[in-house]
């Protein structure tokens, strides 16, 4: 089931990636452009100079760069960058009542406020019972052979929603963290222990506590439409096991 679809793509080639937001495309036609980039990360493992990339043309034709790029083809198999994606996928899934691990949610609200850390929840929904469901989501796209590996870089900030999380199980709420593992070269996913120790333990601590970790599958739908563009559809089939690495 596609849960979420883009339509109108351009195919291009990507030469570089820098300034954390910006990378150069050579199109086919031999034009090369600047493409936003959303993903502000270090996107190790996810690129090399000479991929292919798909790219959504900007729907505001005063927009300054005329192209985001959303996703990128490793040997492996597609990528996706566009760190906006899976909050609207994992919503979606929700509201369908596709979420893999998560069945029978509705009531689908996103971006609220919550805790007492200032945070906001991706995704706030009530489960069948009526109990509200905070369910925070992390593009994961780090590999390291078959695993996909979250995060690639420190993240104090995703430790701290992992405390918030915790702080739901307790207050008596559902809590789950959504590892979108958002390419498909990988079939099982674990902390990335080395980058960042005390993630990688927050994250078993807020397991122990009751926090549901949903390491998703996401398969990236490719199709070629009339003209040379593309569509690109998201789907979610399943759940990755959580494997240690140690």
């Amino acid at each position: 089931m596609i849960l979420v679809e883009k339509t109108g793509l351009v195919q291009g080639t990507l030469i570089q990636r820098y300034k954390r937001f910006l990378a150069d495309v050579r199109l086919e036609d031999g034009t090369v452009i600047t493409a936003h980039t959303t993903n502000t990360g270090s996107m190790k493992t996810c690129w090399e100079p000479g991929d292919r990339v798909l790219l959504e043309p900007a729907a505001n034709p005063d927009r300054k760069l005329k192209f985001t790029w959303l996703v990128v083809e490793r040997p492996g198999g597609w990528v996706g960058v566009e760190t906006g994606m899976p909050n609207r996928v994992v919503a979606e899934a929700a509201r369908r009542d596709a979420l893999p691990g998560l069945p029978g949610l509705h009531g689908v609200r996103t971006e609220v406020k919550y805790g007492s850390e200032n945070s906001r929840i991706d995704v706030l929904a009530l489960d069948g019972e009526g109990r509200q469901v905070f369910i925070e989501v992390k593009n994961t796209t780090l590999k390291d052979g078959a695993w996909a590996l979250f995060p690639d870089a420190v993240t104090e900030r995703g430790t701290k929603h992992l405390r918030e999380l915790q702080a739901m199980v307790r207050e008596g709420h559902r809590a789950a963290i959504a590892l979108f593992v958002h390419r498909t070269d990988v079939d099982r996913f674990d902390a990335a222990r080395e980058i960042d120790p005390a993630y990688a333990a927050e994250l078993e601590r807020a397991a122990e506590t009751g926090v549901t970790v949903l390491p998703l599958a996401v398969r990236l739908v490719t199709r070629t439409e009339p003209g040379g563009l593309w569509s690109l559809g998201w789907e979610l089939p399943g759940l990755l096991p959580w494997v240690p690495r140690r």
